[in-house]
């Protein structure tokens, strides 16, 4: 395709950051999980919804994604995914994102263990529960 006389590239790029209501392919969740850090990927769970938003650089950014499609503030919290660190290991509950003194988070880990379990429960039906990658 020619464009003003210069020869124009276009390259169908992967999202950065994707919108799961089931779970996500393990060939898909490797590439988030290298696409900005090593050994993780961040992710934004919507308690209520039972939605996730996964990978991007920052936790915002998938919260973003998850509010423009409609998720409450109220219903968003933030972890990271570590893959190969088993079930016990496989979730860090902290953000960002999961500062908020109007709901009695004032610490970016996840403080109430009903959230803490919820967002598990979608961790595990949605990315998964610590395996190894491909």
């Amino acid at each position: 395709m020619r464009v003003s006389g210069r020869l124009r590239h276009v390259m169908a790029e992967e999202p950065d950051i994707v919108v799961l209501q089931q779970k996500i392919a393990p060939s898909e969740l490797a590439r988030l999980t290298g696409a900005f850090f090593e050994d993780m990927v961040k992710y934004v769970v919507d308690v209520e919804l039972r939605v996730a938003a996964v990978g991007g650089e920052l936790h915002a950014d998938a919260e973003q994604l998850l509010l423009a499609a409609g998720s409450r503030q109220a219903d968003l919290w933030g972890a990271n995914y570590y893959p190969g660190r088993g079930r016990e290991g496989c979730i860090e509950y902290t953000s960002l994102i999961n500062i908020r003194p109007a709901q009695g988070n004032r610490s970016m880990l996840i403080g109430d263990p009903a959230i803490r379990e919820r967002v598990r429960e979608i961790t595990f039906e949605l990315i998964g529960q610590g395996e190894p990658l491909p």
